[in-house]
């Protein structure tokens, strides 16, 4: 059933399944109408003589038009998608062309178009003129309609394309998809989810077994990892699997996927249904991965944060949806990393965290944000939003430890009092927020901040007054 549930959504996301499905769809209808026309054509269309009395001739032409004309604008919406394909990756970045492939709108416009052009072949086929004369008028009428629809389509489809270039429309798809992500990989529970008191993931079992490695035999991303079939290989083989890297991470063919617990080494058979259990493709997709997400909006943050582009209002867009993607993660049960049946320890899984999410929303951002007063202001608020959100003390800290480094980057990159006077105030809100973290720490790198720039001043001060006092000496010397 996992199987048949990933094949169904990789065809889903692509450009030939939704297209294909109205196409047999078009025709089966173009069937259906002239089997009734067959039957009663005759007898209930002959009463509207100026809707349904088209001549074999002038029903062929006019089926001949609309098929070339829908022809016409499959070319037209392919050639459409492949601008905006190419606008997107240029100027965001090209991990982004998976939302443009999965868009239901795109791929009913291909299948619409093609469908009404399928439709009006078999229709034309089964126009006979001479003295068997058979003309499907119902049919023919309902291809002009179809015709009528198609223009609708085609307007929609272009007001479409402009909304979803937009980096605000690219940036909000993306966070709704995220959010869907967070849902199925971190069920809801009542107030703020407990931390993880698991024990250590080297965990050995106390007997004579030994660890064996079970190596990966394809190369590419792990998009997703079917849990209660390993929970059930741990279980058949009584032994403990220790997961050496999870969901979204990169397996190279012959490096350890995980290790067993065996007193011998674990044979073929064993090995192959742990690789089953893995389902790794050339591409993440953020089903089961979330942090795939963050990445693929933080990539946009970077592009816009790049000395090419200098586009600070979409990076600052990115910082907020960021704050509402993690924020999402408050009030959530984290999968835990050691997993039992009974009292018996099966599986040590790699799981996600927030401090890891987190820092993949944020640290290569403040990488890229030196000298940008906006976006470390921003993150900072970011920060303050969330710290208000939680009452757990490890992600506290977490929080605290990016305000400090944001604090260290303001001190370093800002050159102007002003601007370390605009991220001292942000500090200082932090810093006497309800349920911030760690606020002692905060407010100690707040004030080594305000001192560096009073410290900056007395520096250029005095180094004013020495080149100064050297000018006076050059012009002693002269006299």
């Amino acid at each position: 059933m996992n199987r048949l549930n990933q094949l169904l959504s990789e065809a889903r996301s692509s450009f030939w399944f939704v297209p294909s499905l109205l196409v047999i769809d078009c025709a089966v209808v173009a069937l259906a109408l002239i089997e009734a026309d067959v039957a009663w054509g005759e007898r209930w269309l002959a009463q509207w003589p100026r809707l349904f009395g088209a001549g074999a001739e002038g029903a062929r032409q006019m089926l001949s038009t609309l098929a070339g004309s829908m022809m016409s604008l499959m070319g037209i919406t392919f050639s459409m998608t492949l601008v905006a394909l190419a606008l997107a990756s240029s100027q965001y970045t090209s991990r982004i062309l998976r939302n443009f492939m999965d868009s239901r709108p795109t791929q009913m416009t291909l299948g619409i178009f093609a469908g009404i052009f399928t439709y009006c072949l078999i229709v034309l086929r089964s126009i006979r003129g001479g003295e068997a004369d058979f003309i499907p008028s119902g049919a023919v009428f309902f291809a002009f309609a179809l015709a009528l629809a198609g223009v609708v389509v085609l307007i929609f489809f272009i007001h479409h394309i402009a909304t979803s270039i937009q980096a605000v429309s690219i940036i909000a798809s993306i966070t709704q998809e995220t959010h869907a992500a967070i849902d199925r990989v971190f069920p809801r529970m009542q107030g703020d989810a407990p931390e993880d008191t698991a024990a250590d993931p080297l965990f050995a079992p106390q007997d004579a077994r030994t660890w064996y490695p079970v190596p990966a035999r394809v190369s590419g991303y792990i998009q997703g990892v079917d849990e209660g079939a390993i929970l059930k290989l741990a279980r058949d083989q009584r032994t403990v699997v220790r997961m050496e890297r999870g969901v979204g991470a990169f397996a190279v063919e012959g490096a350890v996927l995980a290790f067993l617990a065996l007193t011998y080494p674990p044979d073929q058979k064993t090995a192959a249904a742990l690789n089953r259990a893995y389902r790794i493709r050339r591409h993440r997709t953020i089903e089961q991965d979330p942090a795939f997400g963050i990445r693929e909006i933080v990539d946009i943050a970077l592009k816009a944060l790049s000395p090419g582009v200098n586009d600070t209002s979409t990076a600052v867009m990115c910082v907020d949806y960021l704050t509402a993607i993690l924020a999402r993660l408050w009030g959530r049960r984290y999968p835990p990393s050691h997993r039992y049946e009974g009292e018996a320890l099966r599986v040590i899984a790699t799981v996600p965290t927030f401090e890891g999410l987190l820092a993949e929303a944020f640290d290569q951002i403040r990488g890229s944000a030196g000298g940008n007063v906006a976006i470390i202001a921003r993150m900072l608020g970011a920060i303050e939003t969330l710290a208000g959100l939680t009452a757990q003390p490890r992600h506290r800290r977490a929080l605290d430890e990016q305000a400090q480094w944001l604090a260290e980057l303001a001190e370093r990159t800002l050159p102007t009092p002003r601007d370390r006077a605009r991220i001292e105030e942000r500090l200082a809100h932090l810093r006497h927020a309800p349920g911030t973290a760690a606020a002692d720490n905060i407010g100690k790198k707040s004030n080594l901040l305000l001192r560096a720039h009073r410290c900056s001043n007395n520096d250029s001060q005095l180094a004013k007054s020495r080149i100064q006092d050297k000018e006076h000496g050059k012009q002693n010397e002269n006299a």
